[in-house]
């Protein structure tokens, strides 16, 4: 990678992150503006929140809830139970506030079924570096970008977790960033750089400017690069399988076709089931089977270099 090319990226990308951080909490949704949740958050305030946090759970407390929040949550669902007994459901009755649906907590979390399913992904990730210990041997040059690809899926899942529990700035901003790593060391041009040359005296890591590179353009035109490690990973496997000839190297392919169908989930938008249930928690449940597939296919495919290396020699 050029160096001054680098710096250049590098540069660009603290100045997103600086200016991302002065972003603030989104107060443009409908429900914000409703005169009835205005009243009803000033009211609450006026009448509670006198003595600080004092009355609030201590699970609440916990999770950094504090008497005006517990206000607005609360305002929240009075308003939104008033619209849906009085309106007919044609009319959507059920509005958002701070651009989120408004849903029910579990024990002070925000989005439980969120918090479930991100941790369902934060095991697929566990268990595959579990695996990828057992079944690839040290001196594989690709095993460290894999572990480094499991260690950022475990942060990544986490991030999630955190933020579903409770929705600031900062753990926003956490869940954004552990994503575009999530994609950045999924790049096929990683996997394509480091391919294994057979046992060496010491481990070799992957590319480490290969593996920034496609960091700093994940983070800065995530969208872009998202659509070419698409295309690129299905023409790979069209490619794999040709000339293997095996099932499970047209597997990335699959995963893709997976992983964007579960990604239309998004697009279906829909005020959450009971309260708990939305799109989004959905779109997490939905990454579950292709996190521990992607597993098995890395580990094939290693697998599949280690003995046509073996042949060779």
């Amino acid at each position: 990678m050029n160096l001054g090319i680098g710096r250049v990226n590098l540069y660009t990308l603290f100045a997103f992150v600086f200016l991302a951080s002065l972003i603030g909490k989104s107060n443009a949704s409908l429900g914000d503006h409703l005169p009835d949740f205005k009243e009803c958050v000033q009211v609450c305030k006026t009448e509670n929140c006198q003595n600080g946090n004092s009355v609030l759970p201590l699970h609440h407390r916990l999770l950094l809830w504090t008497c005006p929040a517990e206000c607005d949550y609360t305002c929240q669902h009075v308003i939104t139970d008033r619209r849906v007994s009085r309106d007919p459901p044609m009319i959507s009755p059920v509005v958002q506030f701070h651009g989120k649906w408004p849903f029910r907590r579990l024990l002070g979390m925000q989005e439980p079924f969120s918090v479930l399913f991100s941790f369902f992904n934060f095991a697929a990730h566990w268990h595959g570096m579990s695996r990828i210990q057992e079944s690839i041997p040290a001196w594989h040059s690709l095993r460290p970008y894999y572990m480094m690809f499991g260690y950022i899926g475990l942060a990544s899942w986490s991030f999630s977790m955190i933020f579903h529990m409770r929705d600031f700035p900062v753990t926003e901003k956490l869940d954004y960033w552990g994503g575009w790593c999530q994609r950045a060391v999924r790049s096929l041009p990683c996997r394509r750089s480091n391919l294994p040359p057979g046992p060496r005296k010491h481990p070799i890591p992957a590319n480490p400017t290969s593996v920034l590179d496609c960091y700093l353009r994940s983070a800065i035109h995530i969208a872009l690069v998202g659509i070419i490690q698409n295309l690129m990973w299905t023409g790979f496997s069209i490619f794999r399988y040709r000339r293997l000839e095996k099932s499970w190297a047209a597997w990335p392919g699959m995963i893709v076709a997976w992983i964007i169908m579960a990604m239309s989930l998004e697009l279906l938008d829909f005020p959450p089931w009971n309260g708990l249930i939305d799109a989004h928690s959905l779109w997490h449940l939905g990454t579950v089977v292709p996190a521990v597939w992607w597993y098995s296919f890395l580990i094939k495919d290693a697998q599949d270099d280690i003995a046509a290396h073996r042949l060779k020699a």
